[in-house]
């Protein structure tokens, strides 16, 4: 089966994604992950990548599709963070084609601005450790601190409620058309739910597709 995951900032996409591919026998492919990987290993594409990332701009759309051409198994995947463009869409479809593939299902995770919001400028980061927690709905047990190597949790920027309420401006423009490019293919999942309560409901109508 191959996957498609897609939603707005804080909908939820990385926890679902995560979670379906180890259910589910798939593998995760995270564009985003990929990109800081390859700037991390100082590959070529990843210094090209960086000098746009270190300047708060998106990489283009050539950089982040050869990433995927590079990344992307020959089925069995859940894509995370790609495509978030018809014309990235339109290349995904290219590559698919060339090899005689396809993709099964489009998962819309569907949350509102307000939801978004909460969960994005809740949620705090361990700068040492990496470790993730929100101020309501994952509370490290002492304020401010990383409940594993006890060092200080931060507010990344693009995490503040201004920054977010960007995004989601970008999102609606660029990102909200590929509902209409995979309307026969889209399931759309109540992204609002605990996520507990919308993965659940992710996998019992994946289920049903195998």
């Amino acid at each position: 089966m191959n996957l498609l995951i897609f939603g707005a900032p804080g909908a939820g996409k990385g926890t679902q994604s995560q979670e379906l591919a180890r259910k589910l026998s798939l593998r995760k492919v995270a564009v985003g992950d990929i990109l800081r990987s390859e700037v991390k290993q100082k590959t070529d594409v990843g210094k090209r990548a960086l000098s746009y990332m270190e300047k708060g701009l998106l990489v283009p759309d050539t950089i982040v599709d050869e990433v995927v051409e590079k990344n992307l198994p020959p089925r069995d995947f859940i894509l995370d963070g790609y495509p978030r463009n018809l014309i990235q869409a339109r290349t995904l479809q290219r590559i698919l084609d060339n090899r005689k593939s396809h993709i099964d299902a489009v998962l819309f995770l569907d949350v509102s601005e307000e939801k978004a919001v909460e969960r994005l400028e809740g949620r705090r980061v361990c700068k040492k450790c990496g470790a993730n927690y929100h101020v309501k709905n994952i509370p490290p047990r002492k304020p401010g601190v990383c409940d594993t190597c006890g060092e200080a949790l931060v507010q990344r920027s693009d995490d503040r409620e201004e920054t977010v309420r960007k995004r989601l401006e970008v999102y609606r423009k660029e990102s909200m058309p590929l509902l209409s490019y995979y309307k026969e293919k889209i399931i759309t999942i109540d992204a609002n739910k605990d996520k507990d309560a919308a993965l659940a409901e992710s996998i019992a109508v994946l289920e049903g597709l195998r």
